[in-house]
């Protein structure tokens, strides 16, 4: 009779478990969209020149790079409030400072990104 009283809550820590698990999936699923999006930003100057005109290259990559920014902000909220707690889990979440920190930087990143697509060269002027 004891393991039947004790099923109800294994479950639970089991399911708070698993909710843990889907929070991190969600989180790297926005970084990796975040990464695509910057990546993609950045290729679209190298790609498109001779290709489109200079003022099509520079909003499509301002708008990816923009794009990649909102992900990786999203990233952390997403994984910091995730909304209702589910039970106490036994697994560990990934410090919320170390979300902060790295994803801070790749907001960085991005935002330098998006100076070198307003203010590099194409190499569609000039030559």
């Amino acid at each position: 009779m004891s393991d039947e009283s004790q099923a109800p809550d294994r479950r639970n820590q089991l399911a708070a478990d698993r909710t843990v698990f889907a929070a991190e999936r969600t989180y790297a699923a926005w970084v990796r969209t975040g990464l695509a999006a910057l990546a993609s930003g950045i290729g679209a100057k190298a790609l498109l020149e001779n290709v489109v005109p200079e003022f099509l290259i520079i909003a499509t990559g301002t708008i990816l790079v923009l794009f990649s920014a909102f992900c990786f902000g999203t990233a952390v909220w997403r994984e910091i409030s995730p909304g209702p707690p589910p039970p106490r889990p036994e697994v560990k979440r990934i410090s919320p400072y170390l979300l902060v920190l790295v994803n801070g930087f790749l907001v960085l990143v991005a935002f330098a990104a998006l100076i070198g697509i307003w203010f590099g060269d194409t190499g569609g002027q000039g030559q």
